[in-house]
């Protein structure tokens, strides 16, 4: 089953990237640096929480 990325809970990092239009490397660089409150750690693998992370680009003015 395909899940539109508007509708999923959480989205990887790729997914996230497209969906805000931000490069997947900046965003990747963004984490690393300032451990932000939309990422989800499960093992070595990083998700968005896809409402978070929506409501810190509306408060955000650059990255």
């Amino acid at each position: 089953m395909i899940i539109p990325i508007w509708e999923k809970m959480n989205l990887t990092i790729e997914e996230a990237a497209q969906y805000s239009n931000i490069s997947s490397k900046t965003l990747r660089r963004f984490i690393n640096e300032c451990t932000p409150d939309f990422i989800l750690k499960i093992g070595t693998k990083t998700l968005i929480k896809r409402k978070v992370f929506e409501k810190f680009l509306e408060r955000t003015d650059a990255i």
